[in-house]
């Protein structure tokens, strides 16, 4: 592209020549030879002091900043500027188009919900986005063009960058935060260059960390009552002839007391699948508050059987709005967990208040307490701070998890405090949004 302005200086400086030859002949044929050679070394002057000119003109506007105006110069110099300024139009042009392009790239790569970074062909990092800082505790503006395994200080990470086995990705824990596990794939491109790939698969971890707890803890809940119902039935039908009536009575009354058991764990278990599958909510209804806590109170006493003062206490009326079913079973469920582990002899107290906040239904105890290390993980499935008195109980693990669903469907919290040996208060905390005053 460049040979067209060439080829217009050496047409502007080959047509003075010429110029000056043929003036130089006439001047010679009409004046002599001195004349002549005079006449040519003063055109070839003038000719190289034009020429001088136009370069410096020439040189002082390629220094100048792209998009500058050329000088205004008239005749084939003029053709040679404007030439030069056309080509670096179209190159900014270029120039530009690709540089918005890029802008876009990088805008995308820094909006992925994965880690994106490319190292050069000695292991130095080029180009990182937020979420490879992340996940890796790097800083852009200080580690790139470092190499990376000075900085991700994970022996895994440096066998697995060096090794060139990419085929298959490395799960590795984040280098300052051991609680994040990442997922890191490198992927070759342009000859030896590589891009890592991570992604935080932490909750996908922690949730197969929960199914596999979960399909064991099941299998452990069905296998003892399971295990008491076959055994009692095997011991009857080898050896009915050798025992009493009432030992006959006795063994199948517990048989039926650790079938129940089971029904109300395949109960909770239908529940607790419905509520986390995301099954359409019931039919919301509008349920009296104060008729809601007479029914879990009478429950509650029968529940008791007189081993425990239950007291009602009630702070204002109102309506919930919701599911009645739902509601009730939430309620009951933090009625009953306060018999399960309230001493006999000892108080529950069942309440409802409203305020301008909206509505709160408690439950209180003066049982054996909980420590604070346990609170947070109440309402996770099948988690009991004491095991054994939780199964003596007839508890199934899944009522606080149960509990923490309804209150989601039903934008309600629940707020926990306890303190060991001295009772707990749970409390279900519905916003303004689900009260009314019309009963």
């Amino acid at each position: 592209m460049i040979h067209r302005p060439l080829r217009y200086i050496a047409t502007g400086v080959g047509v003075p020549v010429a110029a000056v030859l043929v003036l130089a002949l006439l001047a010679g044929y009409y004046r002599g030879a001195d004349a002549a050679l005079a006449l040519v070394v003063l055109g070839l002057l003038a000719i190289a002091i034009l020429l001088v000119r136009h370069v410096r003109l020439l040189v002082e506007w390629a220094r100048q900043p792209v998009g500058t105006m050329p000088p205004q110069v008239e005749g084939l110099w003029g053709s040679v500027f404007c030439e030069l300024e056309d080509r670096f139009q179209r190159e900014l042009a270029v120039r530009d188009k690709l540089s918005v392009e890029l802008g876009r790239f990088q805008q995308a790569a820094q909006a992925m919900p994965d880690g994106l970074l490319y190292l050069a062909d000695d292991g130095g990092i080029e180009w990182l986005n937020v979420m490879a800082e992340q996940h890796f505790s790097l800083d852009r503006r200080r580690d790139l063009r470092a190499p990376i395994t000075n900085l991700v200080r994970q022996p895994d990470f440096a066998v697995y960058l060096q090794a060139g086995r990419y085929a298959e990705p490395l799960v590795m824990h984040s280098p300052r935060r051991r609680e994040r596990t990442l997922q890191v794939q490198i992927i070759r491109f342009a000859g030896s260059r590589r891009m890592v790939l991570s992604r935080d698969i932490s909750k996908l971890q922690r949730l197969e960390n929960m199914r596999r707890d979960f399909v064991a803890n099941v299998s452990h809940e069905m296998r003892t009552p399971l295990t008491v119902v076959g055994g009692f039935l095997e011991t009857l039908t080898e050896s009915l002839d050798d025992f009493s009536r009432e030992d006959v009575l006795r063994f199948l009354s517990l048989a039926s007391e650790q079938s129940s058991r089971m029904q109300h764990l395949i109960e909770d278990l239908l529940a607790l699948s419905a509520l986390e599958t995301g099954a359409p909510a019931a039919l919301e209804e509008a349920v009296d508050a104060q008729e809601l806590m007479h029914a879990v109170h009478r429950e509650t006493e029968l529940l008791s059987a007189g081993r425990h003062t239950v007291s009602l206490k009630l702070e204002g009326d109102g309506t919930l709005r919701g599911s009645p079913k739902e509601l009730h079973s939430a309620f009951s469920n933090l009625a009953s967990n306060a018999v399960r582990y309230t001493p006999e002899g000892g108080h529950i107290e069942l309440g409802w208040r409203q305020d301008a906040e909206g509505g709160e239904y408690w439950v209180k105890d003066d049982g054996i307490g909980i420590e604070p290390e346990h609170i947070p993980r109440l309402t996770e499935r099948f988690y009991r701070v004491d095991r054994g008195r939780s199964r003596e109980t007839g508890g199934t693990g899944l009522g606080l998890a149960i509990v923490k669903h309804v209150l989601t469907r039903h934008q309600a919290e629940l707020h926990v405090t306890s303190e060991s040996g001295k009772g707990s208060r749970f409390a279900m905390r519905f916003p303004l949004s689900r009260i009314s005053q019309e009963a």
